[in-house]
């Protein structure tokens, strides 16, 4: 556990304030309320669901063409700006990317912030991110009699913070990874009752992957669970898989690794999370293990790759279901886990979590046990796979597209940015339809042999990517796709190509609508039933993140934030040119400076631009202003 760095000031700070609720489970409570409310987006997903779905509607298929743009705000960063604002009882809360500003807005008046967070880091950090030095978004923690209503935060160098969301002073800081080891926090923390739970980054470095609880009051370590290693690091249950037995159970986090390649085994967790309070279990995926060369760890190298379903409160896992067994294309399992209750194909009711790999999957499975429900191609170009044996629950390779010492595998579909990435997806229970960004990206993969160096790069891997063979090969056009999936079926309802991937995910609401951003810079609305294009406008710079929709003063708006980076953008902004820099993404989009450049923003839209600023009092200076508002 690192250091607790709580100052007296900012805990005499937190005690003054008028808090929320009366116990850490009222505040979860609270919470949980904030959630339903159209006026809020209180976590990422919207709600513990994490089905990013909003049932507001006054912006439709029918008055979605008189979207403009009420306002924006520059966060005065460059770099890939991932995940989305949270919006909790009138204040918009907006992160960055390193240096990891946050921002307070209130969203009837915008112009002014009310506080700015911008903390002093080592600049060591940016040497030993993998992709880009994004951050996923905040999290949103309502307070009790202990403690005041917190925004927390997670640091490029490693830090988790505390900060007071009605001041934005620090209440507590402690350091979750160690930068000099190559690990980094890029993840966005996620509230469950009184613990943040953070994960880490750092498998391209050699990293052995774990997610941390902390108590929300003080930043103290309540369980952390390990990826690899023995029993009692991964904190497994004493019914662990018992209702899946063929999964797995005990010692296997040291016997399908060689020797102790396990203690750099990667595993990290980036991704995101979702909770059911019924089960009370809380979901993530775990990433890829180390090196990408799959030569030098032999076995199934247990529990990298998997999904994870965790007792909340003693992180026990319940359940891990391993995708991708011993990995050796970089399918890191991070993905979004969406929740959902739905009859199965014999008309059973079941609670479901719908997964979309890396590895070109659509997993769905039982959340209260891990059983497989179903496992389809999410492109029917995947080929690193013949198809998902359910009753075993292991994919069947294809062996042509192997990768191994001396060889040098060509047109392996997905690429190692996986037909999904980080992009965080949604869910139309309306419709049962999930709503997928896709990548539509292909590789050529050449392993070589390299030592471990703590602090390093350790991949092992030259990667050449390209679109697909629905795309344009011949112009590094065609590298996306959007598409409405049916996990009960199987089925694609529609799908639409994109020029570029559609990297940060989509929302859906109850007016018939999914709503992305791309690449080259565009917000999009399609139609729910068919993927017709029914809006779109110019932002800035290209989109990395997903949108989000919120009610104030009777107007439902759509916000966005705008600022190309992340892996796809790395050759644009550090100014790349070997097509196979950025673990292989230089190649792949090495168009996209055609067709956007870096910024970094959130831009607010409503029907006919409707906002604050329609008061034109907002935007004039008046004596009379000066003093009511205290400015001088």
């Amino acid at each position: 556990m690192g250091k607790l760095l709580a100052t007296a000031s900012a805990v005499a700070l937190g005690m003054s304030i008028q808090m929320a609720g009366s116990s850490p489970a009222s505040a979860n409570d609270k919470l949980i309320e904030l959630s339903k409310s159209n006026e809020n987006w209180v976590m990422p997903g919207k709600d513990y669901s994490s089905d990013n779905y909003s049932p507001l509607s006054e912006i439709n298929r029918d008055t979605v063409k008189r979207l403009r743009p009420a306002w924006s705000f520059s966060t005065g960063i460059l770099n890939g700006h991932e995940g989305a604002p949270l919006v909790v009882n009138g204040v918009m809360y907006v992160h960055t990317p390193y240096p990891n500003t946050t921002f307070a807005l209130d969203l009837d008046d915008p112009q002014k912030i009310l506080w700015e967070d911008k903390p002093k880091q080592n600049p060591a950090a940016r040497a030993v991110a993998c992709c880009d030095v994004v951050n996923r978004g905040l999290a949103y923690w309502p307070g009790d009699d202990k403690t005041p209503p917190l925004i927390l935060k997670t640091q490029l160098d490693g830090h988790v913070v505390a900060l007071n969301a009605k001041t934005g002073e620090r209440v507590w800081d402690i350091e979750n990874s160690d930068i000099k080891v190559g690990s980094t926090l890029t993840i966005a923390p996620y509230v469950v009752k009184d613990l943040v739970f953070v994960g880490s980054s750092g498998a391209e470095l050699g990293v052995r992957g774990y997610a941390t609880a902390y108590d929300v009051h003080t930043g103290e370590q309540k369980w952390r669970a390990y990826a690899t290693g023995p029993d009692k690091d991964i904190l497994l249950a004493d019914d662990f898989n018992d209702a899946n037995p063929h999964y797995g159970q005990k010692n296997l986090g040291l016997e399908t690794w060689e020797g102790d390649a396990w203690k750099i085994g990667g595993g990290t967790n980036w991704g995101w999370y979702a909770y059911d309070p019924g089960t009370n279990l809380l979901y993530y995926g775990t990433g890829n293990p180390a090196p990408w060369n799959e030569t030098m760890r032999p076995g199934d190298n247990k529990w990298t790759m998997s999904i994870m379903g965790r007792d909340v409160d003693t992180g026990k896992a319940k359940f891990a279901y391993q995708k991708t067994p011993h990995d050796e294309w970089d399918f890191a399992g991070v993905n979004v886990m969406m929740l959902s209750d739905q009859k199965d194909k014999d008309g059973k009711e079941r609670k479901l979590l719908t997964h979309p790999d890396r590895n070109g999957i659509v997993y769905t499975l039982d959340r209260t046990n891990g059983s497989l429900v179903s496992a389809d191609k999410m492109d029917d170009t995947v080929n690193v796979f013949t198809h998902v044996d359910l009753k075993k629950g292991v994919p069947v390779r294809d062996p042509e597209y192997a990768t191994y010492m001396d060889h040098k595998g060509t047109d392996i579909c997905p690429s190692a940015m996986g037909y999904h990435n980080q992009g965080h997806d949604s869910y139309d229970p309306e419709r049962k339809a999930f709503m997928l960004g896709i990548n539509h990206i292909c590789m050529d993969w050449e392993p070589f042999m390299l030592p471990y160096r703590a602090g390093q790069f350790f991949v092992g891997a030259t990667l050449n990517m390209y679109p697909g063979p629905k795309g344009d090969r011949q112009n590094s056009l065609g590298l996306g796709q959007i598409k409405s999936y049916n996990a009960i079926t199987g089925k694609m309802n529609w799908e639409k190509m994109e020029r570029f991937s559609v990297w940060g995910g989509t929302m859906t609401t109850k007016g018939g609508l999914v709503f992305y951003g791309t690449l080259d810079g565009f917000i999009k609305a399609r139609n729910s039933d068919n993927g017709d294009l029914v809006w779109q406008f110019k932002l800035p710079s290209g989109v990395i993140g997903y949108p989000i929709t919120y009610e104030r003063a009777g107007v439902q708006y759509v916000a966005i934030m705008y600022g190309v980076g992340g892996w796809p953008g790395v050759g644009l902004v550090f100014d790349l040119q070997d097509p196979t820099a950025g673990l292989g993404a230089v190649g792949a989009f090495k168009n996209l400076a055609h067709y956007t450049q870096m910024g970094g923003g959130v831009m607010v839209f409503s029907i006919d631009g409707k906002g604050p600023y329609d008061n034109l009092a907002l935007g004039e200076y008046t004596p009379e202003q000066k003093r009511a508002d205290g400015t001088q």
